[in-house]
């Protein structure tokens, strides 16, 4: 059997610990600059991985991602922060890790082969044909992410498989294959390293195109966020008086009627005569912002937005 690209040695390896310090973390640098570089490669893999996202979340389903050892922790930093980024709700995102909550204590390498467990997870999420599972390896067959993307294509899910290791059990049984091609590990088979900074950078991405589609970003601004702590409400305010022009008390005034939701709030203050007006037109136009304001400016008869320039 050939060696993973991901145990193999590393061109810098060599005398690794009796260089300098700084040699050493040049050596480190450069080493996840090469592996976040590998991630273009996989763009049109992740393009067709967050349009069959998308297509789960908008008919109702779940997110669902499994993985096992430091896969596992990069699976967790993006299912975590996609309610508060996005507003996608807490309800339709499941996290399978391997070793279930003791994982977060102790990572411990055994669970990652209980196979038996990842079939169990899957159960226990009750993971079905309108739901998308994402399952991550560095190595592309951890067998406790093989089996979790098994059950849930057998229970007819789509699938999403990274790696970095091409022409891996994961990948072949995949729906989408994302191939992220990263060099060897300065230290040899230490995957949270390279291969795990790939993997967060093809998560960051694939979730955040998904939310686009979804409609949760407009112009750069996350128009969906769950604004649950100071600094977020703060940024709401901001975000809706960037998008329609208003000044800032509007914004926040806006905000208020519209109990925190940022769509409403841009709504409202852009010229929806009522919360339940903005409500309807964003339902109208699949919760996307653009033609929302675009039907509000024709129900006025084409009157624009007040520019930045003229902010009161």
């Amino acid at each position: 059997m050939a060696q993973k690209r991901t145990e193999a040695k590393h061109r810098d390896a060599e005398g690794l610990d009796v260089r300098a310090p700084e040699a050493v973390l040049a050596s480190l640098a450069e080493a996840q600059i090469e592996a976040a570089s590998a991630v273009r490669e996989a763009i049109p893999a992740i393009a067709s991985a967050a349009a069959l996202i998308a297509d789960r979340l908008n008919a109702g389903g779940k997110l669902v991602y499994a993985a096992a050892g430091s896969s596992g922790l990069m699976a967790l930093a993006d299912a975590l922060e996609l309610p508060g980024t996005f507003g996608i709700d807490r309800s339709r995102i499941a996290i399978l890790i391997a070793g279930g909550q003791e994982a977060f204590q102790t990572l411990a390498g055994g669970p990652e082969d209980d196979e038996g467990e990842a079939a169990e997870a899957v159960e226990g999420a009750n993971i079905g044909k309108n739901d998308c599972l994402i399952a991550l390896s560095a190595s592309g067959s951890t067998p406790y992410a093989v089996r979790a993307l098994l059950e849930a294509k057998r229970r007819g899910a789509a699938t999403i498989a990274v790696a970095n290791n091409g022409e891996t059990p994961l990948l072949q049984a995949a729906d989408v294959a994302i191939l992220l091609k990263t060099p060897p590990e300065v230290i040899a088979g230490s995957t949270r390293m390279g291969a795990g900074t790939a993997q967060k950078i093809a998560l960051n991405m694939l979730s955040t195109l998904a939310a686009i589609h979804l409609g949760h970003v407009h112009d750069g601004y996350m128009v969906n966020l769950l604004a649950d702590n100071a600094k977020l409400r703060d940024r709401a305010a901001r975000i809706v008086a960037a998008v329609t022009g208003r000044d800032r008390g509007d914004a926040e005034r806006s905000l208020e009627m519209s109990g925190g939701a940022v769509k409403t709030a841009i709504l409202l203050a852009a010229g929806a005569t009522s919360v339940d007006a903005a409500e309807k037109i964003l339902e109208k136009t699949g919760q996307r912002l653009r033609p929302a304001l675009s039907a509000i400016r024709g129900e006025q008869g084409g009157e624009s937005l007040p520019s930045r320039q003229n902010r009161t």
